[in-house]
């Protein structure tokens, strides 16, 4: 089964981690992201060669929320009704630990920190990450020329 899905660490410590772990990284501006009243994603932005590039980190709590809700059998009565704070936590402990395995790798010098995080550079005049904009596109970036 899928990584941290019994989770019972709290998104909001979770989160935390993930912004400790950001500014010991020289990030700044860390902007908490909420719709609903839930948490779904962090933003922030990384000083690169005197220039702020934002990025933004989404936590996708209601794809979370249905892929465990699409392995629940024979429910028991209540437990769908605290499946969203699950998927919260699952997602966001996700986001924690995959944030600690990359802040390792940039403190082994094994990539930069704009590597790490360049899916997620965002764009607000779009409202896109660069990821989401290279979908739209249909990867079209990547196709060989000539």
């Amino acid at each position: 089964m899928v990584k941290n899905y019994t989770s019972t660490v709290p998104a909001n410590r979770s989160v935390q981690h993930i912004e400790d772990r950001l500014v010991k990284h020289n990030a700044k501006n860390i902007l908490k992201l909420y719709e609903d009243q839930c948490l779904v994603g962090v933003a922030f932005i990384i000083p690169n060669n005197g220039k702020d590039i934002p990025f933004k980190l989404p936590a996708r709590i209601d794809r979370v929320e249905a892929r465990l809700r699409s392995v629940i059998k024979r429910p028991r009565k209540g437990t769908l009704g605290k499946l969203k704070e699950q998927a919260a936590r699952t997602a966001w402990k996700l986001m924690a630990d995959w944030v600690d395995i990359q802040m390792s790798l940039v403190e082994l010098d094994q990539v930069e920190m704009l590597e790490i995080f360049m899916p997620y550079i965002y764009d607000s005049a779009k409202e896109q990450t660069f990821f989401e904009r290279m979908k739209d596109s249909g990867f079209k970036l990547l196709e060989q020329k000539g």
